[in-house]
């Protein structure tokens, strides 16, 4: 562990320099082109009993509140800029992950109309807003609770068309991206199959005003592992039972709604946001998350119909380094049952829906350092027919981060 953090800290080290000596290089040499950033995100977390902290180890007494200590993010970022190539390699080295890979893509622009881009690789899949939105920026500390059940990683491997007139041009208000992924998220491909996934975007920008709007599109498959398929009937899974189902594929279809909007008053920079999903997800008895595996799945196929989104509002408080945030997210697994329904027809805990109400403010101490705290209210669909769910879980968590970007 030693050995591997002295590693981390040299390599994060290693980079501070190399991009202080990029940046003293002539704006035309080809040095110019190669960057060099990242960030560090410390934190602390508090939570009670039955929270889901995102560093450090599960609750060792389950009956009392726990906290953590641990580095949730550690990012570097290589790129390199090119009028018509560029490519991108990030990694993530954290207490909680360990070195992983997060990015690694190139992406190729035509020079003529400049409209028009390819790429390919590993990167964030184009769908919706908050995915692709670094968690380096990003208002509160984790994305909506539906989008890592949804899209594991955030990352996908695939390959990618862009479409966005240059900013002169009346059609740059419009914006595409939509390319075929693998589905399995960073992990290897492992089926023939292959997922699709859209974003289309308007925005518009005023004096004091931007607004945009969007629709995203995903149409994949997930294996079926059994002869065995259950689907919603009368608020209870029903079985469909044939060899046929066996090797064959399970739709996984969503459907998402963005819009967001950001203008000035005299008291400050308001932004609010939000995301809409709903579809159909296919999962197991005991998980309701998409592959992030090469393993295809062995078990029985469980298919949910799904909704949930976010709202956000961030306001940015005039002369000053404070912002102020609220969120509110849900995520319902399984539209077609809730209440005391719960734990019967074959429903699990997996069907819960949870909401929560996140509340907190950031302080940007100098260029590059921010301070977040934020506390999660979370709430959890109950029923008396379901063991451990005839009251509310106690998950409300608080987080206190402290970010470093460079």
């Amino acid at each position: 562990m030693l050995r591997k953090f002295a590693a981390v800290t040299f390599l994060f080290i290693l980079a501070a320099v190399y991009t202080t000596a990029s940046a003293m290089t002539d704006g035309d040499g080809k040095k110019s082109r190669f960057k060099i950033s990242g960030y560090l995100q410390g934190q602390y977390q508090w939570g009670e009993q039955d929270a889901e902290l995102k560093v450090g180890t599960d609750n060792e007494n389950t009956d009392r509140p726990f906290n953590r200590f641990g580095l949730r993010r550690g990012h570097l970022k290589f790129a390199y800029q090119h009028p018509v190539a560029s490519a991108v390699v990030q990694i993530d080295a954290s207490t909680e992950k360990g070195l992983i890979l997060k990015d690694a893509y190139f992406t190729l622009r035509e020079p003529w109309l400049r409209t028009f881009a390819f790429q390919t690789g590993v990167f964030n899949r184009p769908f919706g807003l908050e995915i692709e939105l670094s968690s380096s920026q990003r208002e509160s500390p984790e994305r909506s609770y539906i989008f890592p059940m949804l899209f594991p990683d955030e990352r996908d491997f695939g390959a990618m068309l862009i479409i966005n007139a240059p900013e002169k041009s009346p059609w740059h208000i419009i914006g595409l991206k939509a390319g075929l992924f693998s589905g399995n998220g960073i992990s290897k491909d492992s089926d023939s199959r292959k997922d699709f996934i859209g974003h289309l975007t308007i925005s518009e920008e005023f004096d004091d005003i931007e607004f945009g709007i969007g629709a995203s599109c995903y149409l994949g498959s997930v294996y079926q592992g059994t002869e065995t398929v259950y689907t919603m009937h009368d608020g209870g899974f029903q079985a469909d039972i044939s060899e046929t189902n066996r090797g064959g594929y399970a739709k996984r279809q969503y459907f998402g709604f963005d819009a967001w909007v950001a203008f000035e008053t005299d008291l400050g920079e308001t932004t609010l946001r939000g995301e809409y999903l709903f579809g159909r997800q296919p999962g197991s008895q005991t998980s309701s998350k998409s592959p992030n595996t090469a393993a295809l799945p062995s078990s029985d196929t469980y298919i949910r119909p799904f909704r949930g989104g976010y709202v956000l509002l961030s306001h940015e408080i005039e002369d000053t380094p404070v912002s102020v945030i609220l969120k509110y997210d849900v995520y319902d697994p399984n539209t077609k049952v809730s209440d005391n329904r719960l734990g019967l027809g074959g429903t699990t805990i997996t069907d819960v829906m949870r909401t929560a109400f996140g509340f907190g403010a950031a302080w940007e101490i100098t260029d590059g350092v921010r301070l977040t705290a934020y506390y999660d209210m979370v709430r959890n669909e109950t029923s008396t027919n379901l063991a451990g769910m005839g009251a509310d879980l106690k998950d409300n968590m608080f987080t206190l981060r402290l970010q470093y970007k460079f």
